[in-house]
């Protein structure tokens, strides 16, 4: 789900410094008409306006197609990072806009030098092929459905919340509150699991337990229904029961599927916590006795 701070669009306080340098060098110019003769100034202001100018039309385009987009959803939750991708997008022409102005600042015509650079831009974008490759899986990635920030995913090794999405990578939170970089193509090129698509109110706990252990089924399942047995946070009436997943040389793995009051992640973990200790408990106390 999109948040709703990362559709908040805040004091556009850069905007209005664009608009005001743009009535400056205007009134200079118009003012002060002596200023044409010194070729190092006029070209100086002249690349300013080159990027200023297309700079905030862009803004303010960026401010409709946001403001346009909120409108539409504003009655329902959206799923993607369409915002996101609209400010990481504005990000790289602004970019390329202060290049072009530096150039005529300096009284380099931009398609001249790119012409002439035809061969030199062909190698770099052979060095940098794969950032060039991540930033288009990123672009892909924050316009898309698939992902969004605050999901929860796994890609191959990797399992975490999503905290952001950037050019290179998709930063991730994981369970034990690391940030890790996931390189963007890996979405494309590994499997990925988006455990935040679909919630459900039914979740699953696994674990598994030594063999000498493991024998007392009984016993340990009446453990665990008497945790789970009218808990606040479950919505169901009937004991949950526990079923044998596999039986390894030295150990057996086991499941129980329980239905929560919502779908929230936090509160699976909760209550999956609260059935891992019971099964310490019980697996220290059949140690002890054994």
């Amino acid at each position: 789900m999109v948040t709703e701070q990362s559709n908040k669009i805040n004091f556009p306080f850069v905007f209005i410094l664009k608009i005001i340098a743009v009535v400056i060098s205007l009134t200079i110019f118009i003012m002060i008409p002596e200023i044409k003769d010194k070729e190092l100034l006029a070209q100086m202001v002249k690349g300013l306006n080159t990027f200023l100018v297309p700079s905030i039309i862009l803004s303010v385009l960026r401010f409709l197609v946001i403001s346009l987009y909120n409108a539409r959803h504003a009655n329902r939750s959206v799923r993607g990072n369409f915002v996101l991708g609209i400010n990481r997008l504005t990000a790289i022409i602004n970019a390329v806009l202060f290049v072009i102005a530096v150039m005529v600042a300096f009284g380099i015509n931009p398609v001249e030098f790119v012409t002439s650079l035809t061969i030199v831009a062909m190698a770099i974008a052979v060095l940098f092929r794969d950032y060039i490759t991540n930033m288009l899986s990123g672009l892909f990635i924050m316009f898309s459905e698939q992902l969004s920030v605050g999901d929860r995913i796994k890609v191959g090794e990797h399992k975490g919340r999503i905290v952001d999405v950037t050019f290179a990578n998709i930063i991730l939170q994981n369970e034990e509150d690391d940030i890790v970089m996931v390189p963007n193509n890996m979405v494309f090129t590994n499997s990925m699991v988006n455990l935040s698509a679909h919630r459900s109110n039914l979740f699953t706990v696994k674990f598994e337990l030594p063999l000498y252990v493991a024998t007392d089924v009984k016993t340990l399942e009446k453990e665990i229904q008497g945790v789970l047995l009218n808990h606040p946070n479950l919505d169901d009436e009937t004991p949950p029961a526990l079923h044998v997943v596999e039986i390894g040389k030295d150990f057996v793995r086991y499941k129980i599927e329980l239905y929560a009051v919502s779908a929230s992640n936090k509160l699976h973990r909760q209550i999956e916590n609260e059935i891992l200790r019971e099964i310490l408990i019980f697996e220290h106390s059949r140690t002890k006795s054994s």
